[in-house]
C-alpha cells in the first residue's frame, strides 16, 4: 500500500466527486469533455440542422472574413465541422480544433462525406500554441463554446493564447448565447438561426449568476446536459480587450440589432480597424 491518495479522471480525489454530485454544483472547465459523450456527438448534427443553419446565417461569416481580406482561419471550436466545411467551401485556408476528440472524429468523417479533407488538430485551447504552429488571420470560436470555460483564469489565458495565435492584423470571432437576457429576462428562444432541429429541444433546466445548465433533448426520447458560464456581454468584451484586442464590435443574430437577439457574436480586432 501507498500513502497516496487515488484519483478521477478530473484530477479530484477519488470519492469527493461521484455520479451522485448535484449536477447543479458542477462548475469545472474540464467537465465538458464528460458531457460530450459519443452518443450525444452522434445526435448534435440532429440539433444544428446543417441545412436550416446555412440558410438562417447565409453568408455572415464569409462575408466579414472576406471583407477584411482573411485567408488562414483557426475554427477553434469546430465541433461536428459545419463551418469547417462552410468556409473550405468558400475558398478559406482552415484549420480545425476541438477540445473533444470525439467531435473532431465527426468533424472529419462529415468532411470526407462532402469531398473535403479536414486539417484536424486536437488542442485544449488554454494550451493552444503549445500544439499549433503559425499565425493566423483569422480564429472563430462559435456555438457557444467559449462558455465552456468556468474560471475566470481560463477565459483569460483562453484569450490570450488565441491573441498571440493571430498574426497583427488578425480578428477573434466570438459567439455566446444572450445570457443577459435570459438572466434578466428568464429564457425564450425559437432557435430560427443556431440550433435549427425542428425536433429537438435545448433548453436551460437551472440557471444563476454562474452556471446554466441546458438540456437537449431529442425524438427518441435520449436527453444530454451541458453546464456553461453564463457570460454577460460587458462582461466578454471587457476580458477581450483587457487581453489586448483594440476593439470589439458585436453583433446579434447575424445583424446589427443585438437588444433581443438569441446569440451574440462579437468580432474583436488585434489592431484597430477600418
Amino acid at each position: 500500500m501507498t500513502d497516496t491518495q487515488p484519483t478521477v479522471a478530473d484530477g479530484s480525489p477519488a470519492g469527493t466527486r461521484n455520479e451522485t454530485e448535484d449536477p447543479a454544483k458542477i462548475r469545472r472547465t474540464d467537465h465538458y469533455k464528460k458531457e460530450y459523450v459519443q452518443a450525444f456527438v452522434e445526435k448534435w448534427d440532429e440539433l444544428i440542422d446543417w441545412e436550416g443553419r446555412a440558410k438562417s446565417e447565409g453568408r455572415f461569416f464569409i462575408d466579414l472574413l472576406k471583407k477584411r481580406g482573411k485567408v488562414l482561419v483557426l475554427d477553434a471550436a469546430t465541433g461536428t465541422g459545419f463551418h469547417s466545411v462552410q468556409l473550405l467551401k468558400a475558398g478559406f485556408s482552415v484549420t480545425s480544433c476541438d477540445g473533444s476528440a470525439e467531435m473532431l472524429a465527426k468533424a472529419f468523417e462529415n468532411g470526407r462525406q462532402r469531398g473535403l479533407i479536414l486539417n484536424t488538430v486536437h488542442a485544449d485551447w488554454r494550451w493552444l500554441n503549445r500544439d499549433l504552429a503559425g499565425k493566423f488571420d483569422a480564429i472563430l470560436c462559435l456555438g457557444n463554446s467559449f462558455t465552456h470555460l468556468h474560471e475566470e483564469r481560463d477565459r483569460r489565458r483562453t484569450l490570450a493564447e488565441f491573441y498571440a495565435a493571430l498574426k497583427h492584423d488578425g480578428i477573434l470571432i466570438l459567439d455566446q448565447r444572450n445570457y443577459d437576457k435570459i438572466l434578466d429576462e428568464g429564457f425564450s428562444t425559437k432557435h430560427k438561426f443556431y440550433y435549427c432541429g425542428d425536433q429537438v429541444s435545448a433548453e436551460p433546466e437551472y440557471v444563476d449568476e454562474s452556471l446554466a445548465r441546458f438540456c437537449y433533448r431529442f425524438p427518441d426520447g435520449s436527453a444530454y446536459h451541458l453546464n456553461m458560464f453564463p457570460l454577460r456581454r460587458d462582461y466578454t468584451t471587457g476580458l477581450m480587450k483587457q487581453v489586448g484586442f483594440t476593439s470589439v464590435k458585436t453583433y446579434g443574430d447575424f445583424t446589427e440589432d443585438t437588444g433581443d437577439a438569441d446569440f451574440l457574436i462579437h468580432v474583436a480586432e488585434k489592431s484597430y480597424g477600418e
